[in-house]
């Protein structure tokens, strides 16, 4: 399977131009999966602690928009997540879609984090808790919406799942690059299963600077790729079987029993 992970720019004008950019990649590349990073058609909203009404639905309006345009991807699946209002509640919702299935929704964020320049828990409530796997082609995938890449406990519930691809997308700043790699590789070791993830990339409001560096890690920590401001589209193609061979070697024949 072909895979591409990217980052895209945080402001609109810049997302405009890296949106153009993924599509000639994604054709050029043949790709068949695309991850997209963490609510990609707004700037992050959650730098303020105050929520704003205002705000929020023009993110979903905006979303709306936008989930026209990934037809342009087409024929690859795409992957991401977005705000959404549902049942009178506020989400992230992570998605799947394809030109022949449309979109699906897949897992709604449950870890969220609050502190500066990532108010989540004062913008949207967390889901329900479920981690449950999707099939999308011929792959098996569980989603890790940022901060949930640090449960490690759902990436051994997916190991055990028999995922072969465990995605995370983010809105990550620069400062922070290097720990997250670290949980990504992490992951993908401890669920046997390749691990993908794009992120935002700003060049910074209100001193936040979120700081792109998707990847593409094999299930045995292996960076196959990694996205920066001079290449921020990455594509590989993976073995699918790879991540079921490793689900019978160490560690993961110990800990996904």
């Amino acid at each position: 399977m072909r895979v591409t992970v990217c980052e895209l720019g945080d402001e609109p004008n810049a997302l405009a131009r890296d949106w153009d950019g993924l599509v000639t990649h994604v054709k050029a590349e043949r790709s068949e999966l695309v991850l997209l990073p963490e609510m990609p058609f707004c700037s992050w909203f959650a730098t303020t602690r105050r929520f704003d009404e205002s705000v929020w639905q023009s993110a979903v309006a905006s979303h709306d928009a936008w989930q026209t345009r990934l037809l342009e991807l087409a024929p690859a699946v795409v992957l991401g997540t977005r705000p959404v209002n549902c049942d009178g509640q506020r989400l992230n919702e992570g998605f799947s879609w394809s030109q022949e299935t449309g979109y699906t929704s897949a897992h709604h964020k449950y870890h969220l984090p609050n502190e500066a320049g990532f108010w989540e828990a004062s913008w949207y409530q967390p889901g329900d808790g479920s981690f449950t796997p999707l099939k999308c082609a011929d792959a098996v995938i569980g989603f890790e919406i940022c901060t949930e890449l640090w449960a490690m406990e759902n990436a051994r519930l997916y190991g055990k799942e028999s995922v072969h691809l465990i995605v995370t997308p983010r809105a990550t700043p620069k400062a922070s690059l290097d720990k997250w790699l670290v949980g990504g590789r992490a992951t993908a070791m401890i669920s046997g299963a390749f691990s993908l993830s794009s992120n935002h990339s700003s060049t910074g409001r209100d001193a936040l600077q979120l700081g792109g560096q998707g990847w593409i890690i094999t299930p045995e920590g292996e960076v196959l790729g990694l996205t920066s401001h001079e290449q921020p589209f990455v594509t590989a193609k993976i073995e699918l079987n790879a991540a079921e061979v490793a689900k019978t070697t160490y560690p993961r024949y110990v800990l996904l029993q």
